[in-house]
């Protein structure tokens, strides 16, 4: 587990972001049973969720035409229980984090894995974000 301090500003920086952060096994079967879009980000602690993933997931939310009902979170590393709970729905997926799963009335319909994120620029990420949420949203 990681310290507080370490985590503290990075869960201030989700949540000002916009997402709802699932903490708990049943705070992810609740969120994911709902119908429509769903997006589950598995935040890090690392520096490519740091500088990548979350800087072009905010660009994104931000610019994008379309969006998810719901933008939700789990932090690896950290709600190990709620981390697993969330891989379950898309367990066809080798685990990754940082990474992102577009779900639709709990149907996986994309996916962006951390290999994906690593030495991309945020609007890269943005844009592959954008062009997810267009075509599934």
């Amino acid at each position: 587990m990681y310290p507080a301090q370490m985590t503290d500003p990075i869960r201030e920086e989700v949540h000002e972001m916009g997402l709802a952060e699932l903490k708990t096994p049943q705070e992810v079967e609740t969120a994911l049973a709902k119908k429509g879009t769903t997006l589950v980000f598995i935040n890090s602690i690392c520096g490519c969720a740091a500088g990548g993933a979350r800087p072009g997931l905010t660009m994104a939310l931000q610019a994008a035409a379309k969006k998810p009902l719901q933008v939700t979170t789990v932090f690896a590393g950290v709600d190990k229980e709620a981390v697993a709970a969330a891989r379950a729905h898309f367990a066809e997926y080798p685990p990754s984090s940082p990474s992102a799963c577009l779900l639709k009335d709990g149907e996986v319909v994309w996916m962006l894995h951390r290999h994906q994120i690593e030495g991309r620029h945020p609007e890269q990420i943005a844009d592959a974000f954008k062009k997810a949420f267009e075509a599934n949203c």
